[in-house]
Parts: C-alpha cells; structure tokens; sequence
C-alpha cells in the first residue's frame, strides 16, 4: 500500500478566486491525509497581467497556466489547480490532468444593478463578458443590446458594473458562488439562453505525467460523474479545435445512467448558432463527445470554424 503523502505544494494564481480553489483543494487534501503539510505557491500568469485585450487576441486562456505549469516542470511546485475551463483540452506531455472535482453550478449568471433578466435592458444598454460564446449567444437573442468587453479578476469586473460602465455583465455562477457573491446574481441562465463552456464550475488539478504517485494520492478527490461530463464537454472542444477564437460551448448533464450532452458553434456576432445534442451510456462520454462535434460539421460548424481561423490569422 503507497504511503501517504507528506508535504505537497500547490501552484496557484493570485487572484481571490483563484486562491479560493487552491485553498478549497488544500483542505480536501489535509481532510483525506491529515498529517500532510499543504500549501500554496502563489504565481501572476500572463493571462493576469494583460487586461486591456479580450483573450481571443492575445493567446486565449492558456495564458492562465503557463507559469504555474513551470512551477510543476522545476520542482516547486506539485499539482497545479485551475478553472477547468481554462485548461487546454489538447494537454501536451510532460503534463497530465490528475483530477476533476466535483462541480459546482455550471450556468452563466446575470449580474446588474437595476435588471433582472436581459429582455429588460432598453435597446442601446451595455452588457459585459470575457467570452465570445456569451456574445455570440447574448447577439443572437438580443440583438438591441451592446456588447462590450469585460476583463480583469472578478472584484475588477464588480467594480465595472458597480461604477456604471455596464448596465449588466455575464460571469460564470460558480465563481460568484465561491467567492460568497451569490445574492448578487439577479438571474441564473438556463442552457437554452446561455450555454455554458466547456468545464464550467469544475476545477481541474494538473500534475505531471511521471507522477505516479501524486495521480493515486488524487483518487479520493476524483467526482466520477463531473469527469465524465467534462470528458464529454471537452472532447467536444477537442474534435473542433476550440479556443478562446470560437464561440463554442458544452454542456453534459446525467440523468440515472444516461449521459446527455447539449453543444454549439456560433459566428461572434449570433448571426448563425449551429446546435447538436447526443445521449448515451456514461461510460461513452468521449464518444458522444465526438459525436456532437461531428454533427456539428455535419451541419456547417467547419465554415464558421474556418472563417474564424482566417480572421485570426489576419491579426
């Protein structure tokens, strides 16, 4: 039988939320093996320091983990937690995902001030987001609105729509919901209004490959069903190249053995929204994961995807 572990160190950013996942991590850890020394290793990533561009024009959100992924590669760090939606879906060697967790509220919620949901903003008003998917999918459905970027931690992105810069903004529940700003969401948006990304509301625990010993270690912490919607979600993700260039989203949710998993492309501007839905055993998450991205192309996902490429590159 493995030894329990006796110091582990966790790489993290330096934002609230961010050190409230770490820390959420830590002591899941120091409850399943109380004699471990946890603690934290707190790092500024690129993705932290750029704040004047939207992500999809300066590298996306892999620009959130490289340094705490060299953190991993020299050694002073052991496991690195994330966002998962912020992970790469395309995880190169020498790195590995060790664990998902369990997920908290998957959706997009409204936060404003004066409206409780977006049909009550007067044509013209100001609605922020960091994504291209909540664009896309906000233009679509609202096409009266405008829609501004929105960049910065989650209290800068507050302090947005607290000074009057926006009449609402877009975040993810779970973050709100973490950081005790739960009363603040005015409407949490279902599916058919916002399809979330994919991996929103999990966290993900990044290790190296060759550490055997950290992946066991993790089992304890592993929630089977959120790894599985994940791998569904992000398998998604994968087959269609998504990044932070594509408004792309994915959502799997289980009901009793059965794995549902809902997934769209849109142009940014909500001109055109391609829809695809598949169902099946939880164990063939990755399957109908693929199988939604391929009905997706299927249904002309490839030219938007195409046309987004070219725009990037144009850049």
């Amino acid at each position: 039988m493995q030894s329990a572990p006796s110091r582990l160190v966790i790489a993290t950013r330096a934002s609230r939320l961010a050190l409230w996942q770490a820390e959420h991590v830590r002591a899941r850890l120091l409850s399943t093996y109380p004699g471990c020394n946890v603690s934290l290793l707190k790092l500024t990533t690129r993705g932290d320091q750029i704040l004047d561009r939207s992500l999809s024009k300066v590298g996306g959100k892999g620009l959130f983990i490289k340094e705490l992924e060299t953190a991993l590669l020299d050694g002073r760090a052991d496991l690195a937690v994330h966002s998962l939606k912020d992970v790469p879906v395309d995880m190169q060697a020498p790195f590995a995902l060790g664990a998902v967790l369990e997920r908290d509220d998957p959706r997009d919620a409204l936060v404003s001030n004066e409206f409780d949901a977006l049909d009550q903003l007067p044509a013209g008003a100001v609605v922020g987001t960091s994504s291209l998917r909540r664009e896309a999918q906000i233009r679509a459905q609202h096409p009266g609105l405008e829609v501004r970027p929105l960049r910065g931690n989650l209290d800068t992105r507050m302090g947005k729509l607290d000074k009057g810069d926006y009449a609402a903004i877009i975040l993810a529940a779970a973050g709100l919901r973490r950081l005790g700003l739960g009363e603040r969401i005015r409407r949490y948006l279902s599916p058919e209004e916002s399809l979330p990304a994919a991996g929103q509301g999990a966290l993900g625990i990044e290790i190296l490959e060759s550490r055997g010993d950290l992946d066991a270690w993790l089992v304890p912490l592993v929630c089977p069903a959120t790894t599985a919607c994940t791998l569904a979600e992000r398998a998604v993700s994968r087959v269609l190249g998504g990044s932070c260039q594509v408004p792309l989203a994915a959502l799997a949710q289980i009901s009793g053995s059965t794995l549902t998993l809902r997934a769209l492309v849109a142009e940014p501007d909500g001109a055109l929204i391609i829809r695809a839905q598949a169902s099946g055993p939880i164990d063939a998450a990755v399957r109908l994961g693929e199988q939604a991205a391929q009905e997706l192309l299927d249904k002309g996902a490839a030219a938007i995807l195409a046309k987004l490429s070219t725009a990037v590159s144009a850049q």
